[in-house]
């Protein structure tokens, strides 16, 4: 049970590493995709295949560690490791670029957005989802970069635990008994 817990943790953060890489590089489209749009496509289609890699990585677990079989508590808590050994790694370059690199710039580019679009004279009745926006946007204004990093931090975790719960359906496989192997099929 101990070496099964330890190769557990052991593929999670590697696979954890892997994804993180992923995710850093995902995230460095996210600030250039502001200027430039191609970019901003290509974050959001890195965003959307976040859970098939994480799918792979775990199908590739069950198949290579477990022998091919791994219940859906195992392949959930190899999951939400993986994804939190991802969230840790890339905490690192939230905290680099918000402390080092950003100075603002995100919160300033959506908060000209949201001016641009309130002088817009067709708004209507989204005045005031625009102004709770910018507030909000504001708020994260006043935030430190280590207050940022554990905000991205606990929203990456999160997400990944809910994600654990599909990815841990469509992974998990039971064992073939054999009885199973000498069912008489018609």
């Amino acid at each position: 049970m101990t070496e099964s817990r330890n190769s557990l943790h052991k593929y999670a953060m590697q696979f954890g590493t892997y994804m993180g890489l992923f995710w850093i590089f995902k995230f460095i489209l996210f600030p250039a995709g502001l200027r430039i749009p191609f970019l901003q496509l290509l974050f959001l289609v890195l965003t959307i295949a976040v859970p098939f890699l994480g799918y792979y990585y775990a199908r590739m677990f069950r198949n290579k560690v477990c022998g091919g079989s791994i219940s859906f508590f195992q392949a959930w808590v190899f999951t939400v490791f993986m994804y939190m050994f991802a969230a840790l790694l890339t905490a690192v370059a939230h905290y680099v670029y918000f402390q080092f690199i950003d100075h603002g710039f995100i919160v300033n580019y959506y908060l000209n957005l949201f001016e641009e679009l309130k002088n817009m004279n067709n708004i209507g009745s989204m005045g005031d989802t625009f102004k709770q926006m910018e507030e909000a946007f504001m708020a994260l204004g006043n935030l430190t970069p280590i207050e940022l990093t554990m905000q991205l931090i606990s929203q990456n975790v999160l997400y990944g635990s809910f994600l654990a719960i599909p990815t841990a359906l469509f992974v998990m496989k039971k064992k073939k008994t054999n009885m199973d192997e000498h069912t008489i099929q018609p």
